[in-house]
C-alpha cells in the first residue's frame, strides 16, 4: 500500500503565472493522472467520507439555527424569505435532495422557541463546522504528504477560524446558487431587482465558492503555503469539479425516480450524505491538484512513495 508523497517545502513566493508555466511544461493529462494517483495514495475518498459526514451534521443545525433567528426577530419579511427558501430551494440536484432533509430541520426549530432553536442551532452548528474544517486539515495534510496535524489546541482553534470564514462562504454560496430563484420570490422586489438578481446571483456565488476553497487550501495543510494567485488555480479547478459533480447529480435526479423510493423518508437525509460526499471529493481533488503541481515545481512529481516515508512538517 502507498502513501502520497511529501511536496517539499518551495522556498519563495509562487504566483499564478508561474503555476501556469509549470502547467505548460508538465501538459495537462501528466497532472491531472498524478493528481489522480496521489489523491488515492493519500487515502482521499476515506477523508471525503468523513468530511461529508461532518457537513450533513453541520447543515442541520445551522438550518434551525437560521429558522430560530427568524422566529426571535418576528420580522415576516424574514421569515417568509427563510421559509420560502426552505420549501422552494432553487433548481439543481443540490436543491431538489436537500429540501427534504432540509425541512425536517425545520419542523425542529417550529417546535422550540425561537431563542432557544437559534442558540442550541448555532452552538451545534460551530461545533460540528470546527469540527469538519479539523477533517479537513487532516485530509489536507495526507494529501501533501505530512504524517502530522497541528497541536490539538491549535488544530481546532484553525477549524474554529475557518468555520466562521471559508464555512459562512460556502453556505452563503449555496443559498445564492442553490436559493437564488426562492429567495427572488420570497422578496418580491420587483423587475428591477428580479433581473438584477438573476444575473448576479451566479458570478457572485462562485465568487464565493473560490475564495471560500481558496482559504481552505491556503490555512489547513500544516505548511506554508504558496500565494492566493498560485492556489486560485486549484481553487478553480476545485468549485469547476464541484459544478459537474452537481450537474451529474441533477441528470441522476431527474432520470429516474427510484431515489425516493428506495430511500423513503430518508430520502432527503441520503441526498444531503451525497451531496456533501461529492463537495467533498470535488474540495480534496482540487487540493490534490494543487499539491501536485508544487510538487512538479519543487522537481519532485512523483505522487506516490512507500509506506513510512511520510514527512513532519518543517
Amino acid at each position: 500500500m502507498s502513501t502520497a508523497a511529501a511536496v517539499p517545502q518551495t522556498f519563495g513566493e509562487l504566483e499564478g503565472d508561474e503555476a501556469l508555466e509549470t502547467l505548460r511544461r508538465t501538459g495537462r493529462r501528466r497532472l491531472l493522472l498524478d493528481s489522480i494517483t496521489r489523491f488515492r495514495a493519500a487515502d482521499g475518498f476515506s477523508h471525503s467520507r468523513a468530511l461529508a459526514f461532518q457537513i450533513t451534521l453541520t447543515l442541520l443545525p445551522a438550518l434551525i439555527a437560521v429558522v430560530g433567528l427568524a422566529e426571535a426577530l418576528g420580522q415576516e419579511t424574514f421569515r417568509r424569505v427563510v421559509q420560502q427558501t426552505v420549501d422552494a430551494l432553487a433548481p439543481g440536484a443540490a436543491g431538489d435532495i436537500l429540501t427534504e432533509a432540509l425541512r425536517q430541520g425545520t419542523s425542529s426549530a417550529k417546535q422550540e422557541s425561537g431563542e432557544t432553536a437559534l442558540t442550541a442551532g448555532f452552538a451545534a452548528a460551530v461545533v460540528s463546522g470546527t469540527t469538519a474544517l479539523a477533517q479537513v486539515e487532516r485530509g489536507a495534510n495526507r494529501i501533501y504528504g505530512l504524517e502530522r496535524d497541528r497541536p490539538l489546541l491549535r488544530k481546532y482553534a484553525t477549524g474554529l477560524l475557518l468555520a466562521l470564514t471559508a464555512g459562512v462562504l460556502a453556505l452563503s454560496s449555496v443559498v445564492v446558487l442553490v436559493g437564488g430563484r426562492a429567495i427572488r420570490g420570497a422578496v418580491n422586489g420587483g423587475e428591477s431587482f428580479d433581473l438584477a438578481w438573476t444575473i448576479a446571483r451566479w458570478p457572485v456565488g462562485l465568487a464565493f465558492v473560490v475564495v471560500s476553497v481558496a482559504l481552505l487550501f491556503e490555512h489547513s495543510p500544516n505548511r506554508r503555503q504558496p500565494e492566493a494567485s498560485w492556489l486560485a488555480f486549484g481553487a478553480g479547478a476545485a468549485a469547476a469539479l464541484w459544478l459537474v459533480f452537481m450537474g451529474l447529480l441533477a441528470l441522476y435526479i431527474g432520470a429516474t425516480d427510484s431515489f425516493g423510493a428506495t430511500y423513503g423518508s430518508l430520502a432527503g437525509t441520503i441526498g444531503v450524505l451525497l451531496w456533501s460526499f461529492l463537495t467533498s471529493v470535488a474540495l480534496f481533488a482540487g487540493l490534490a491538484l494543487t499539491a501536485q503541481l508544487e510538487a512538479v515545481r519543487a522537481r519532485a512529481p512523483a505522487p506516490r512513495t512507500e509506506p513510512g516515508h511520510l514527512e513532519s512538517p518543517p
